[in-house]
């Protein structure tokens, strides 16, 4: 071998193992990072909606306690009329809010 050549033709291992290494890169590109996506979001979705139940039930206890304590002392139906009828609205709000089913596409 002569020292001026300093670049050496790639051999059919180094062909094989690139052509190998592109091939996996497309893999993942197209098939896994996509199905990570999702999985994230998925996980991500569930730990929004755990959350945010969580926090909606310790409001509605907090307040229940604030008014039984503070507002309705002895007249604790008022209490939960007051959060039967704040349930009420937010749940005509939403049912107000929805599609049928086919205009949902």
């Amino acid at each position: 071998m002569s020292e001026e050549k300093t670049q050496r033709e790639p051999d059919f291992v180094d062909k094989a193992l690139g052509s190998f290494d592109r091939v996996l890169d497309q893999v993942h590109d197209r098939v896994l990072r996509p199905l990570l996506i999702a999985g994230r979001t998925v996980a991500f979705g569930f730990i929004l909606i755990l959350m945010s139940i969580v926090f909606v039930s310790a409001l509605v206890i907090g307040l229940v306690r604030l008014f039984n304590v503070y507002l309705f002392a002895g007249h604790e139906w008022l209490t939960y009329a007051i959060v039967g009828l704040v349930s009420l609205i937010a749940g005509l709000i939403i049912w107000r809010r929805r599609r049928p089913v086919n205009l949902r596409k």
